[in-house]
């Protein structure tokens, strides 16, 4: 744990975590709003779902929307972003849902740029060797804001309406570029772009003997997430429960998402990338299959065991490429992995959609359990040694 303090007495860091911080708990509560909010305002659930799609859509142009990381300079990209959702939402207070699915589209769009200009610039302000535990504290704050955010935006919701959530959102995006305008980083005119975008950053990590195998294995896992997710409710109706025992279920998996972001750093010099992932892979995958049983202890333990191995991937992933990839391209290729990794989690979700009506939940969990079991295979036959970064001051890491 040593290493994480020393993330949090740096002082970019702790302008970067307390930006997701702040910005972090407006999304989370407008996430959760938006869907109930433009259902009581058409009574469609169809329409409720579109807010959801909308916000995850941009993420197929991840590429696309990521070379603007790479083509301006990071930290006035964040600013920038951040003051555009800001002056966006004040939009919703026309109170009609057309509007709302229109910024939602901006703010996923806008959320994506941002995603891979943040990532890009951590990369240079912070130390190689501490970029897992950063990731893992940033995973850890977006996860515990999921634990609190969508209640307090509920019950702001329930006092105020909709407007009043769109306000708050606003305003902590406005305290976050204040935060980001504090950091300190010195950053180069941008090189002219080579190539298109997914071409570029598709191309550096097919090639790279580290990220391709990571990736692959990221993009299969949400693949099996979205489709172990879909089955919820069937998993529940197999316990006897009514629907909002969900909630139970979503508090531990959180909690375990917390533990494994505090803990990240240290396993990932351990264990290296690889292996990091291929144990988190390896435990959700168990979890998943153990669903089929029927118990109420064990599906608590198994959304716990969840929370904790799911993040290990994501977290892995995100941490090599930052690591192995030129500053240069390093927004595309982030971009590009998001894109790469997130978008089966969709195709998951359709599928297993699809399943959870005409196929019993309990030989589905278990044959997903196995399925997704076989994805932590090729980490572990090949594992890499653990990183051998030795530390270095952010400057080493980005120099002038």
């Amino acid at each position: 744990m040593t290493k994480t303090w020393a993330v949090l007495r740096d002082r970019n860091a702790r302008l970067y975590l307390t930006g997701v911080l702040v910005s972090g708990f407006g999304t989370s509560a407008l996430w959760l709003v938006s869907g109930v909010w433009v259902k009581d305002l058409t009574g469609s659930d169809g329409l409720a779902a579109l807010c959801m799609l909308a916000m995850w859509a941009p993420t197929l142009a991840g590429p696309l929307l990521g070379t603007l990381a790479d083509r301006v300079r990071r930290k006035p990209l964040l600013i920038g972003g951040n003051l555009l959702l800001a002056a966006l939402l004040p939009l919703l207070l026309a109170d009609r849902a057309p509007v709302i699915l229109a910024v939602l589209l901006v703010y996923g769009a806008t959320g994506v740029v941002h995603d891979a200009a943040e990532s890009a610039l951590v990369a240079g302000v912070v130390a190689p060797s501490l970029l897992g535990d950063f990731n893992g504290l940033r995973m850890a704050i977006t996860e515990g804001l999921k634990l609190v955010a969508p209640l307090a935006g509920a019950g702001l919701y329930t006092l105020f309406g909709g407007p009043a959530v769109a306000l708050l959102d606003a305003v902590t995006f406005v305290l976050a570029a204040l935060l980001y305008a504090g950091l300190r980083v010195r950053e180069d005119k941008p090189e002219p772009p080579h190539g298109t975008p997914f071409a570029v950053g598709a191309r550096h990590i097919w090639a790279h003997p580290t990220l391709r195998p990571l990736i692959l294995a990221g993009g299969t896992t949400m693949l099996c997430a979205g489709l172990n997710g879909a089955l919820l409710y069937a998993v529940i109706d197999g316990l006897g429960h009514s629907p909002a025992y969900a909630g139970a279920l979503y508090a531990v998996q959180g909690a375990g998402s917390v533990a494994v972001g505090l803990l990240s750093g240290p396993a990932l010099r351990r264990l290296g990338e690889r292996r990091f992932a291929a144990y988190g892979i390896a435990l959700t995958a168990v979890a998943a299959g153990l669903r089929a049983v029927p118990s109420d202890p064990l599906a608590l333990v198994c959304s716990a065991a969840i929370g904790v191995g799911l993040p290990c991937v994501l977290i892995a992933t995100l941490t090599a490429v930052q690591r192995e990839t030129p500053d240069a391209l390093l927004g595309r290729t982030v971009a590009t992995a998001n894109t790469l990794v997130y978008t089966p989690n969709v195709l998951g979700l359709a599928a297993g959609a699809a399943l959870v009506e005409p196929v019993d939940q309990r030989p589905l969990s278990a044959v997903l359990g196995v399925a997704w079991l076989a994805t932590a295979l090729p980490l572990f036959q090949r594992s890499a040694s653990p990183s051998r970064i030795a530390d270095r001051s952010p400057s080493d890491a980005n120099p002038a």
